[in-house]
């Protein structure tokens, strides 16, 4: 019986020799073919879960926007506050340890 630790190392020393007698190459006009039924197949109705995953995006979005405009002041106010050790926990830690 011959021992594991040979047989893996001739099994794939086999592979590595043996040759592949198909043709690779796909026929001659194939990618016209393709590319001609795809533009000539008719869009599908879209589901009704496409349709409304669609508008649910474009009501997220537009919540987002309204967000982001009610929110603006404070926004514009947070990024000019220039105090940063404020909102630091390991200054605070500090200060406390101090």
């Amino acid at each position: 019986m011959n021992p594991t630790d040979q047989k893996w190392p001739r099994l794939a020393a086999a592979v590595r020799r043996a040759e592949d007698p198909r043709d690779l190459a796909a026929p001659y006009g194939f990618a016209t073919r393709v590319a001609a039924l795809a533009l000539a197949q008719e869009r599908a109705v879209a589901s009704l879960f496409e349709r409304f995953s669609w508008r649910a995006l474009g009501v997220a979005g537009l919540l987002a926007v309204v967000s982001l405009a009610g929110n603006y002041s404070t926004l514009v106010s947070a990024f000019q506050n220039e105090s940063v050790s404020v909102d630091d926990p390991v200054s605070e830690i500090v200060d406390i340890a101090s």
